[in-house]
């Protein structure tokens, strides 16, 4: 025993290793060859023999390896972690339109359809495209915007106010909608519907879009009923400046979910005060623009309201996303009630002077001005023309009384649409 003890003692002396170094290489050890084993299953970026955290996840399974911590050192907290909690998803999809584009193309076939009844060779002496035949236009003094003759369009359903309130049909205050003056008139609706319509559509769906798109014409054909009442009306831009009025309103019922707000609102109404300019001008119904311009204003409200920023359904909520309390601010609920509200006793009371045959401009001295403004260079006299017409076989003698002019025809079998067409063209 006292042998052994002193070989013990010596061999400590001599520097062999104690128990406490030889654990300390094994750990060594072991992690060489654990570092060695990851080496050969992660890549490495290029020639270096640095591990970068990008590489270490396996795209194919979303599991990642993780170096063991060092003794002595706590382990690394997952990097999820360290990131912000997560936005919530976007819940506002983007629709497929297809509503905008088909009102496009119903009232193009409408206006070849009231060409095709026009038949302008068969009821006019002269037309304008012969070559077109049976869909050749009238004179260019009769109708200036490439189109049919008044005598027709009020047979295809123009708004004419003597037969709304006293022939009780009302449905004329929708189907001048579909109808248009000629091809200058189509195309310029057309492409502010295209332009305005599909955004609107895109963003809100059909069905809201497309209610809205009638009831702004319905609003528009009111307002004109009301005050232009001596001459017919068509059109689709009543309709139309209802959706320019809607964009306004969305503007401000969803001012929260903007960011250029003031920039935007400024522009749009600067677009709105020039188009509705432009309704100064002779033979252009401004009326039925103003009708439904106040249409489609309130009725984006109604229609056009979205919930708050930062509200989150909560089927979509994810995990460390608080959202906000209220889906709809307080103003927004506000000028949701009022916009129903004024919409409802403003179409009542619309339609109730309308059918009692109650003529705006009687009680409005000045609002004629709204609709033109005469200068030196026109006149905003929209009086229906008449003639006074004389025939003696085949000569019929015609007189203007408004101008004075007086012309001699030479027409056998002559109808009396050629006699409006005619009177038509001598008095403008």
């Amino acid at each position: 025993m006292e042998r052994l003890k002193t070989s013990c003692q010596n061999r400590n002396k001599k520097g062999w290793p104690s128990r406490k170094r030889k654990d300390s290489n094994h750990n060594q050890k072991e992690l060489m060859k654990m570092a060695k084993d990851l080496e050969q299953e992660m890549p490495l970026r290029g020639n270096s023999k640095t591990i970068h955290p990008v590489d270490i996840e396996n795209n194919n399974n979303n599991n990642t390896h993780t170096l063991p911590p060092l003794p002595g050192r706590p382990p690394r907290a997952p990097s999820s972690a360290l990131l912000p909690p997560p936005l919530p998803p976007k819940q506002y999809t983007k629709w497929f339109s297809w509503l905008i584009p088909l009102f496009v193309v119903a009232n193009i076939v409408m206006l070849f359809i009231t060409m095709y009844v026009n038949n302008c060779p068969k009821y006019s002496l002269s037309c304008l495209a012969p070559s077109f035949r049976r869909f050749s236009f009238q004179p260019f003094k009769e109708n200036p915007l490439l189109g049919p003759s008044s005598a027709t369009l009020e047979k295809m359903g123009a708004l004419v106010v003597n037969k709304v309130v006293h022939g009780h049909q009302g449905w004329r205050l929708i189907s001048c909608i579909w109808l248009h003056g000629g091809v200058i008139h189509l195309l310029a609706n057309m492409i502010s519907l295209l332009i305005i319509g599909i955004r609107l559509e895109r963003e809100f769906g059909f069905v809201r879009i497309g209610l809205l798109y009638m009831i702004a014409g319905l609003g528009g054909s009111l307002m004109s009923a009301l005050f232009v009442r001596s001459s017919i009306s068509v059109g689709a831009s009543g309709a139309v400046f209802g959706l320019l009025g809607a964009m306004l309103s969305e503007l401000i019922i969803n001012w929260t979910i903007y960011r250029n707000k003031v920039s935007s609102l400024i522009m749009l109404i600067f677009i709105v005060v020039i188009n509705l300019g432009v309704g100064i001008l002779p033979h252009v119904d401004n009326f039925a623009h103003i009708g439904g311009f106040i249409s489609g204003f309130f009725l984006g409200f109604v229609f056009l309201i979205r919930p708050q920023f930062g509200w989150t359904s909560k089927n979509y909520i994810p995990p460390g996303y608080s959202p906000a309390k209220r889906k709809y601010k307080i103003y927004q609920c506000a000028l949701w009630i009022i916009s129903l509200i004024v919409l409802i006793i403003g179409f009542a009371v619309a339609l109730i002077l309308l059918f009692k045959g109650v003529d705006g401009n009687a009680k409005c001295s000045w609002c004629h001005y709204l609709s033109c403004v005469p200068t030196s260079r026109w006149s905003c006299n929209t009086q229906p023309v008449y003639c006074t017409s004389e025939q003696m076989g085949n000569q019929l003698n015609l007189t203007c009384p408004s101008n004075g002019k007086s012309k001699t025809y030479f027409l056998p079998n002559v109808t009396d649409s050629q006699i409006r067409g005619l009177c038509t063209q001598l008095c403008s």
